[in-house]
């Protein structure tokens, strides 16, 4: 017959409780809510960084800026007598609007609070800061670009821009980044500049082909 304790049959007494349940609440339960609540002061944490705030401001005041001086320079453009209707100041002015309004959207956006988050896809650390470097050699590529053009001609100025973001970025072949910026320039001369007739110079070493001297 099985041992009794306190008058009670062995079979009859109540389970001993779980140690691993407390108040009606399981152990797993808890873990979760304390995992979700680390996640979700880390989010809180991420989304009120100084540094999120200043680059998005940084990021639309810079479209701005690019969008006015895009609309700028595509008023000073000079339009032959013979251009039809798609003239070569048709495409900056798109282009300068877009940038314009979506720069002045976004600014608007972030004075009143709205932040970006990185997707869950995004290999990136957003604990790190900004790479002023690499943003350095960005710009100085790009101003290179704008002041070449009038001297070796768009092809090539748009191939060093190309070949130097590449570079910037960390590109591992870089002879393939000079390669396709060459021909990124020369299909983008031949679309716009020969085709609509934009004001795209070919420069001093393809003003000798004749379909880049038409």
């Amino acid at each position: 017959m099985p041992t009794q304790r306190d008058g009670a049959p062995a079979s009859e007494r109540e389970p001993l409780p779980d140690p691993r349940v407390t108040d009606g609440t399981s152990v797993t339960s808890d873990t979760t809510d304390g995992t979700a609540s680390a996640n979700e002061a880390e989010s809180a944490a991420t989304a009120s960084r100084p540094g999120n705030f200043v680059g998005e401001i940084v990021f639309a005041v810079l479209c701005v800026a690019i969008g006015i001086l895009a609309l700028v320079v595509a008023s000073q453009i000079h339009v032959p007598p013979t251009a039809n209707t798609v003239g070569p100041q048709v495409f900056p002015y798109i282009v300068g609007g877009v940038l314009s309004v979506v720069g002045l959207a976004t600014l608007i956006a972030v004075f009143f609070g709205a932040r970006g988050e990185a997707e869950d896809s995004e290999d990136a650390d957003a604990t790190m800061g900004t790479d002023w470097l690499t943003v350095a050699k960005l710009v100085v590529f790009f101003l290179a670009h704008a002041f070449l053009i009038e001297y070796i001609g768009w092809p090539f100025a748009a191939a060093l821009l190309f070949f130097g973001a590449a570079w910037a970025l960390g590109a591992t072949s870089l002879w393939r980044a000079a390669v396709a910026g060459l021909a990124m320039g020369l299909v983008i001369e031949l679309a716009f500049g020969v085709g609509l007739g934009l004001s795209l110079p070919a420069g001093p070493l393809l003003n000798w082909i004749p379909i880049f001297n038409g």
